[in-house]
């Protein structure tokens, strides 16, 4: 069978267009003629898009396109447009190819007549859990313009710190990408060149004392090590990276990475802890105000937190809720991860019935540290760049120049 993609109206005029797989056009245009639409395009695709698709497997929607959808979506539904016609706006006007697949799909669906939360439900690699569920309790509650809004706040919020955290290591990770090259370039192709003079002068004067200093040994063996074993440490470094994202899957080896990257030094161990807090709060914030059942909200929550340790808290929380208890207990019993501050104002919210607003105020002080620690940390980090690339550089040309300065007292 192969995959056709068709364009159709029906008897109201109202554009229809997606993807079906058929052994024929012919066998395409029949299948749409029943469901009572007019043909107007039956094309194959080509090889090339259903590799890009494959390819497309290994990437995902940008959170911005998510945003800029649930905002378009709420304030269509919202100007009083019927679900479907919006659906067909949405999905003639998205860029984002996929994106544009997904809201076919779910208008297809909804058309057959599910629910727009049960069509979701069948894309889920496209609308994740937190996204399925705020738009489910809406869909019930009668209030989804609002969860959509909702949606699109919290996505907007989530690309902007994701925004920050990225604009803030480009800086340090481009420095140390480049003095990585540089260190390469110059021990495999500048190093050998003075090598090559060492030996020289040492025949030149064969009864002067050959041994080089031991920090022109180091930078040589590191040469020698780069130009003569680069097949053995390249692949060992791909190896060495693909068994790290491998174990990194694994439970034990989620557990134990996000435990490392909470004690790392230079403050970034404490901007990992407070974005990832100030992640967990907006989420749980959001679920909780569109209304979806608590102990939903507390699973959402810990399966979109990103952190394990947050994972493994919720699950307290959640076995807590379920038997009668409290949410600020449990949070509270985990004082590594969450604060005294985050565990009172949540046992404030619990008994004033306000427990969406206190964790949107925890979100915003939270959001509102990561933004002051990563400025702190950009500040901090520069200069540490600066003085490992020097230090690195410095340690290359005084070994190079050690053994000329040595050769140059003996010719004195």
């Amino acid at each position: 069978m192969s995959t056709y993609a068709f364009r159709a109206i029906d008897v109201a005029g109202v554009p229809s267009r997606g993807e079906m797989e058929a052994d024929s056009k012919s066998a395409v245009t029949e299948q749409l003629r029943e469901r009572g639409l007019i043909v107007l395009d039956v094309s194959e695709e080509r090889e090339q898009v259903k590799l890009e698709r494959f390819l497309d497997r290994f990437r995902s929607i940008p959170i911005r396109e998510l945003a800029v959808f649930s905002r378009q979506f709420a304030t269509l539904i919202g100007s009083g447009m019927p679900m479907l016609r919006s659906l067909y706006t949405l999905e003639d006007q998205t860029q984002e190819e996929r994106l544009a697949e997904a809201i076919g799909k779910v208008r297809q669906d909804v058309e057959a007549g599910s629910s727009l939360g049960d069509s979701m439900e069948r894309q889920p690699e496209i609308f994740d859990q937190l996204f399925r569920s705020m738009v489910r309790a809406g869909e019930t509650s009668g209030r989804l313009e609002e969860a959509l809004d909702r949606i699109a706040f919290h996505l907007e919020k989530m690309d902007a710190l994701r925004r920050q955290i990225r604009s803030a290591l480009m800086y340090p990770a481009f420095v140390f990408a480049v003095a990585v090259v540089i260190m390469l370039a110059v021990v495999a192709f500048i190093v050998p060149v003075f090598v090559g003079v060492f030996e020289e002068l040492a025949n030149d004067n064969p009864g002067e004392k050959a041994e080089l200093p031991f920090m022109t040994q180091i930078t040589v063996g590191i040469s020698d090590i780069v130009t003569g074993y680069w097949w053995a440490w390249l692949p060992g470094i791909v190896l060495a990276f693909f068994g790290f994202f491998q174990w990194r899957k694994t439970d034990r080896g989620a557990h134990t990475w996000d435990r490392i990257k909470l004690g790392l030094p230079f403050q970034i161990g404490d901007v990992v802890q407070k974005v990832a807090l100030a992640r967990w709060s907006r989420t749980f914030s959001g679920t909780v105000a569109s209304g979806v059942p608590i102990l939903q909200s507390v699973q959402i929550t810990g399966d979109t937190s990103g952190n394990r340790l947050i994972a493994d808290a919720m699950d307290d929380v959640y076995r807590s809720v379920k038997t009668g208890g409290s949410i600020a207990h449990p949070v509270e019993q985990r004082s590594d991860l969450f604060p005294p501050m985050v565990s009172h104002m949540v046992s404030v919210g619990e008994e004033s019935g306000q427990l969406e607003h206190m964790l949107t105020k925890i979100a915003d002080f939270y959001e509102a540290e990561v933004d002051a620690k990563v400025k702190a940390l950009t500040s901090l980090l520069e200069p540490v760049m600066i003085v490992f690339v020097g230090g690195i550089v410095g340690f290359i040309v005084i070994s190079m120049y050690l053994p000329i300065f040595s050769l140059y007292d003996k010719i004195k």
